[in-house]
């Protein structure tokens, strides 16, 4: 079975299909426009499937050449038998590749391949071969007493042997597969605190005060089936042992898992050296098998655990991007603080920056007065219609302010609260240097968290999508997954919105389909020189932008109140001369396709697509994404999600009551359910045991970041600052 149809057997999709996207992949194809672009070649396959045949098709191909590595390495030793060629080429996962190459790897020197080296390899083959013998075990082993290799006495010869015969056992592939499986189903987890931690504890009353709030605290007896751990536990443990306040141990039944080992390797029940085999078992397996199976098991729950955090974050980051842009509005960015004050700035509906200055309203300058006649100045004067509050060092204690001061002077202006993860590295970064040169670095991220409810997904793009907050964990998961995960993401929703090309930065333009940092910037300079595109074909005309990245990207760069009104869509130029002849068909102009989409959709239904597109020439798929542009022009995908709730007012705990509704903003969903902003200092939990009345393994399933919820408050705890919510009917 090759590659391609053991993905297609995977994935549950015909081999066509996959054949087909390879060679797309081999083409310099996109995923992104493939998945839009090429629905005929592959069968309509989403991005979600793409990106799973790329991953598998990488992962397969990294097999490919382990197995044909480890073929040559065993043969070149003379020991590749026809068996050993045929269990090597029915390896579907790189570990087993590695369980069977383990007893034919270059080893250094080892307690089996010193005993080896003493010419013992015989006595081991023996004791193992012979299960029935009915001679004297002495007599046997004082065959092997040769003071030259090293071996003075039968003791000796008899440890030799029983080290060789625990590697043997150590490497077969059998063994090590049904150790694993039997870690993996029956073992438990157990925590401990850390001896280094209990005796920091004993310190001082001042540091048991402070443990009380640790937050591996539940953790420090802790034990729980292998098979129940929840990814953030796994996680939380591992961090707790990098930082040394956890041990973390497998625990299991290990008469059972020796007798898993002997049922294994032994083809027999009896022996007269089974008193012998029994102790080389033990051995075997508490020096070396356990300690390199539990590391793998350990390994094994961690990138589950990563994979799933990563999935998370995944999920949270894309709401968080197809938030809707909050249009024609003048917007105050304010980003809050203490010490150093509250940054605030003005920018127009563009985003263009206005000013700025900073207040002190808080702690401990407590400028209160001051800061309001300044706020309500720039308010007035630039006719401020929201403000744009970052979530994070005090902002709740701004959003106090704003809202007083809102009712105090009778202003008309909302204010909301935005995720301001990332802002502050935004505003250290070249791209926010170039932007604003004569700004110094702590004015750039206030403007930053303006335009973020102008346009989400224009101002993140800007920022490491590691920096922008909307998961757990995230420093603890694997770096390189995360980021290609991340960037996936970003180049899905910059090319699901698509791109205006005479507005879009080259920050947002990196991530379109076909282009890269530098044919971005190149773009950049190139409408800076000569001004506004007026048509897609104008593109070829800048610097890199060759032939094939034309084809993969014109798709998704927009040009509004252009030349041909095509250019306005997603409708791609190898498609106009189709479009034209649908047009022409029921003699609508070009010039008129804002008003011609439901006629053609009327008639398409009369008529039906596949009909249509046979007379026309294309695709059925592409003739029906045809017709949805034709339908909304320039629209934007965005435009169908509720927009944000925007506030002029801040309740306090106190006023909360258990069973009051309330509206809220989702801010950030977990494994164990989600935070929402309720218009109250403290975000609220809503558990996921909370979400439905059924049970909800994953709290995606039923909520997203940005979402906009009713929720009921169920409990209220103001001593802790916790509220509790629940969606159940």
């Amino acid at each position: 079975m090759n590659i391609n149809q053991i993905i297609s057997r995977e994935l549950n999709i015909r081999t066509e299909q996959v054949e087909a996207v390879v060679k797309l992949f081999k083409e310099d194809a996109t995923i992104p426009f493939i998945a839009r672009y090429r629905k005929e070649h592959t069968g309509g396959l989403d991005e979600d499937v793409l990106r799973k045949i790329d991953d598998r098709l990488n992962y397969l191909t990294l097999l490919e050449e382990r197995r044909d590595t480890i073929l040559k390495s065993i043969e070149e030793q003379g020991k590749l038998t026809d068996e050993l060629k045929a269990k090597l080429l029915e390896c579907v996962k790189l570990q087993e590749l590695e369980d069977l190459y383990l007893p034919y790897k270059p080893k250094r020197k080892t307690r089996g391949t010193i005993a080896k080296a003493k010419g013992l390899e015989p006595l081991a083959l023996f004791i193992l071969e012979n299960p029935m013998f009915d001679g004297s075990l002495d007599e046997k082993l004082a065959e092997f007493i040769n003071e030259e290799l090293g071996v003075a006495t039968i003791e000796e010869a008899l440890q030799g042997a029983k080290d060789i015969i625990a590697e043997m056992i150590s490497e077969d592939a059998e063994v090590r597969k049904s150790v694993r499986e039997f870690l993996l189903e029956s073992s438990n987890v157990r925590s401990e605190k850390t001896k280094e931690k209990a005796a920091d504890e004993q310190v001082s009353d001042k540091q048991k005060e402070k443990d009380k709030k640790e937050i591996y605290q539940i953790y420090y007896d802790f034990v729980i089936e292998i098979t129940k751990i929840k990814p953030y536990q796994v996680l939380a443990i591992n961090r707790g042992e990098k930082e040394k306040a956890l041990k973390a141990i497998l625990s299991f039944d290990i008469p059972a898992a020796l007798h898993i080992i002997k049922k294994k390797y032994f083809k027999y029940d009896e022996s007269v050296f089974m008193d012998i085999l029994d102790s080389v078992v033990e051995d075997s397996f508490d020096r070396l098998i356990f300690p390199s199976i539990e590391k793998e098991v350990r390994n094994h729950l961690t990138e589950t655990a990563d994979l799933h955090a990563i999935e998370i974050f995944a999920s949270n980051l894309r709401q968080l991007l197809l938030q809707p842009p909050l249009l024609n509005k003048i917007i105050m960015g304010i980003d809050p603080g203490f010490y150093s004050g509250s940054k605030v700035a003005v920018i127009d509906e563009t985003g263009k920056y206005l000013e700025g200055t900073t207040i002190y309203p808080h702690p401990p300058q407590k400028k209160i007065e001051e800061a309001e006649r300044v706020v309500v100045s720039l308010i007035r004067r630039n006719k401020v219609d929201v403000i744009s509050i970052g979530n994070g060092t005090a902002s709740r204690e701004t959003e106090l302010f704003i809202a007083e001061m809102i009712k105090k002077n009778n202003l008309t202006c909302k204010y909301i609260i935005v995720n301001e993860a990332g802002a502050s590295v935004y505003s250290a970064s070249e791209v926010a240097k170039k932007e604003f040169p004569d700004l110094e670095a702590s004015q750039r991220g206030n403007i930053s968290i303006g335009r973020r409810l102008l346009d989400p997904l224009a101002e993140l793009v800007k920022i490491d999508p590691k920096s922008i907050g909307v998961g757990l964990y995230q420093h603890d998961v694997d770096q390189k997954l995360l980021s290609e995960k991340l960037d996936n993401v970003v180049e899905s929703c910059v090319n699901y919105v698509g791109v205006d090309v005479n507005t879009a930065s080259a920050s947002l333009l990196t991530y379109v389909s076909g282009l890269n940092k530098r044919i971005a910037e190149n773009l950049v300079k190139y409408r800076e020189k000569a001004g506004k595109f007026k048509k897609r074909e104008e593109l070829m005309e800048v610097t890199g932008l060759g032939k094939k990245a034309f084809e993969q990207s014109a798709g998704f760069l927009k040009i509004s109140s252009g030349e041909n009104p095509l250019d306005n869509t997603f409708i791609h130029p190898e498609s106009y001369p189709a479009t034209e002849k649908l047009l022409e068909k029921f003699n609508l102009p070009v010039a008129k396709i804002n008003d011609s989409g439901a006629v053609i959709s009327l008639i398409a239904k009369q008529k039906g697509t596949a009909r249509l597109a046979e007379e026309i020439g294309i695709g059925e798929p592409t003739l029906i994404d045809i017709i949805e542009n034709l339908k909304k022009p320039g629209r934007d995908p965005r435009e169908d999600i509720p927009k944000p709730i925007l506030r002029s007012d801040v309740l306090k705990m106190e006023d909360l009551q258990e069973g009051m509704k309330l509206k809220g903003t989702v801010r950030n969903v977990v494994d164990f359910g989600a935070f929402v902003d309720i218009g109250v200092k403290q975000d609220g939990l809503l558990h996921v045991s909370q979400m439905a009345n059924k049970f909800v393994k994953n709290p995606l399933d039923m909520i997203n970041v940005g979402d906009i919820i009713d929720v009921k408050i169920i409990g209220i705890d103001i001593q802790r600052g916790r509220i509790s919510l629940s969606l159940k009917n």
